[in-house]
């Protein structure tokens, strides 16, 4: 995987291949739950590239919120996979930081407009 010199970019990418490696052992009842964290996923990185190329300040802020809700969702979704067992408590913890990282340079990214 390539380096990203954007940082929020980076540890979404991370994120990603996280799921994908982590979620591959999913009960078939609750494979929806996969494939919503999935899609989620590649929307958060929809969006965090389209706020980087938007010039537009007030734009900008409401793409940025719309990561953070997203964000909060992902976040949601992996808590429910380990309520169900479905991931591991290293797993869970794995996912945790990345979304913090996520979160912290959204958030001061927010800060910095």
């Amino acid at each position: 995987m390539k380096e990203e010199k954007f940082k929020v970019i980076q540890y979404i990418r991370e994120l990603i291949i996280n799921i994908d490696k982590n979620l591959d052992n999913f009960p078939k009842k609750d494979i929806e739950l996969k494939n919503r964290i999935r899609t989620n996923s590649y929307d958060l990185l929809e969006l965090v590239y389209e706020a980087n190329s938007t010039r537009e300040k007030e734009r900008k802020l409401e793409i940025l919120d719309k990561t953070i809700a997203k964000l909060k969702v992902i976040d949601f979704l992996i808590n429910i996979c380990f309520d169900k067992q479905i991931i591991n408590n290293k797993r869970y913890l794995k996912f945790g930081e990345k979304i913090d990282d996520i979160s912290k340079f959204t958030i001061g990214w927010i800060k910095s407009i």
